[in-house]
């Protein structure tokens, strides 16, 4: 596998899918896109792009075009980090309470600082971004559930698995499962390279690789 780690400007919708095209641009083949939290809005719409073979969501959101996605979380309990959020300069972010306890409950407490230490802060306008295109419409898409999430809602993750009619897995997890269950959510992404793009293995000189990039 070729892969590539996007790091959202997390500024817009529109600047984490530029920044996500620029890394599908430099892809040498089929490519798997994969979106953990947040990221599963910007897949929907980057996904769109020809070489994007497949599409994995990890506890993701994935919005429909044009779609409120917070008029639809509404619909589903809310999620204990949502009262973590601070607000500063037009940005927010969780609190060390609020990261440690519901954003990776379940990983060690050294890891998960650092994890903390290196959180993003993201524009307050950035959830009330839409997009245009719903790429898993159209698009073979794979979906990890996490059963334990406290910052997105284990109802909703199942709604948006099924609507989309992903492969779906179920992981006994908090969201961050990327951390605390790497193994089972490597294999979900492994599978959807390996069902999606068929014609390109890896092992074959001379041929394109599969791609994976990652939000």
């Amino acid at each position: 596998m070729h892969v590539t780690s996007v790091q959202n400007p997390l500024t817009s919708v529109a600047d984490d899918v530029a920044a996500t095209q620029r890394a599908l641009a430099l892809q040498d083949g089929p490519t798997i896109l994969v979106g953990h939290s947040y990221g599963g809005t910007v897949i929907s719409q980057a996904g769109d792009a020809p070489n994007v073979v497949g599409l994995v969501y990890i506890a993701a959101r994935a919005p429909d075009a044009g779609e409120d996605y917070t008029a639809l979380a509404a619909r589903f309990p809310t999620p204990p980090a949502n009262a973590g959020l601070v607000r500063s300069g037009g940005f927010e972010q969780l609190s060390q309470d609020a990261f440690l306890t519901d954003f990776a409950g379940g990983v060690p407490r050294s890891r998960a600082l650092a994890l903390y230490a290196a959180q993003g802060p993201i524009s307050t306008s950035l959830f009330s971004g839409r997009t245009t295109v719903a790429a898993w419409r159209n698009k073979p898409t794979w979906y990890a559930v996490s059963t334990q999430d406290k910052t997105a809602s284990p109802e909703l993750e199942r709604f948006l698995a099924n609507r989309m009619k992903a492969t779906t897995v179920e992981l006994d997890t908090s969201h961050l499962s990327i951390v605390t269950q790497p193994d089972a959510v490597t294999k979900l992404i492994l599978d959807a390279a390996a069902s999606a793009a068929p014609h390109t293995p890896a092992s074959t000189p001379g041929q394109p690789k599969t791609g994976v990039a990652g939000q």
